[in-house]
C-alpha cells in the first residue's frame, strides 16, 4: 500500500489561528490582494505560469508600422523661388529638383521643368498648363 502524505491542516490542529499569526489575521477584504486579476504581474505571478493560458505571457498582436514623413512644397513657393532668381536655367527653361512632393497650392507663372519625388494631379496639371514639364525621381 503506497503511503500518502498527510492533509497540512493536520499539522496545526489545536492551534487557532493555523500559523498565520493573531486571531484577527487574514480576515477581510483587505487581505486578498486585489480583486479579479489584480496582482497577476507581481504577488499572484506564479498562478499565472503554472495555472493560466500562456498567450498572457510575453508579446502579441499587430505592431503599428512607422510612416515616413516626406517633404512637401507648394507650387506658389516654387514660383517666388522663380521670381528672386534662386532657380537656374538650362536650355532656356528654368528646372527645379526637390526630394519631396509637389502640392497644387498657388499658380506657376513661369514655364519649368520640376523633378520631384512625388506631385498631386492639380500640381501637375498647373505645371503642363504653364508650359513646363514633370518627372519624377527614382
Amino acid at each position: 500500500m503506497v503511503n500518502r502524505k498527510g492533509k497540512r491542516n493536520r499539522k496545526f490542529l489545536g492551534s487557532k489561528s493555523h500559523g498565520g499569526g493573531n486571531a484577527k489575521n487574514r480576515r477581510g477584504k483587505g487581505n486578498k490582494g486585489g480583486w479579479g486579476r489584480a496582482g497577476t504581474g507581481k504577488h499572484r505571478f506564479t498562478y499565472i505560469t503554472s495555472k493560466e493560458r500562456s498567450f498572457l505571457l510575453g508579446a502579441h498582436g499587430f505592431v503599428r508600422q512607422r510612416v515616413k514623413k516626406m517633404p512637401a512644397m507648394n507650387i506658389y513657393e516654387i514660383n517666388n523661388m522663380a521670381r528672386k532668381g534662386e532657380i537656374e536655367k538650362k536650355d532656356g527653361k528654368m528646372s527645379f529638383t526637390f526630394e519631396g512632393k509637389i502640392l497644387s497650392e498657388g499658380a506657376l507663372e513661369f514655364p519649368m521643368a520640376i523633378s520631384a519625388a512625388g506631385a498631386s494631379k492639380a500640381a501637375v496639371e498647373k505645371i503642363k498648363a504653364a508650359g513646363g514639364e514633370f518627372k519624377k525621381l527614382e
